[in-house]
């Protein structure tokens, strides 16, 4: 487990974020990335009967379709203890292979920092 107090600033803004966003919708993953410019974006899960994407996943969408050309870093707050290998796909296709993912519970306490690689 990595302490949280311990993270930079903007890390410790996106863990945050991606926790609001999945306690304010009730979801049960909350994410945030952070691009080249510093912009957040921030999602929760969407399940709907044609469109399933992780909040991981949807949060990556909303930065491309706002024209983001790449990431510095990306959060994900969820009861699984690891990024799926799916949301590192994500990220690592917007923001390469060493772009930081923090893996954080729903306290908010990070599990751990992997790369999108």
């Amino acid at each position: 487990m990595t302490d949280s107090s311990a993270l930079d600033p903007e890390d410790r803004k996106i863990v945050t974020l991606a926790r609001s966003a999945r306690a304010r919708n009730g979801v049960p993953e909350g994410a945030a990335v952070r691009d080249e410019t510093g912009r957040t974006y921030v999602a929760g899960t969407v399940d709907l009967p044609s469109l399933r994407l992780s909040a991981l996943q949807t949060a990556v969408a909303m930065a491309v379709a706002s024209g983001a050309k790449s990431l510095e870093a990306a959060a994900v707050v969820s009861e699984a203890g690891a990024a799926a290998v799916e949301d590192l796909a994500a990220v690592r296709d917007l923001g390469g292979a060493g772009t930081p993912v923090l893996v954080a519970g729903p306290d908010g306490g990070v599990r751990a920092v992997v790369t999108a690689g």
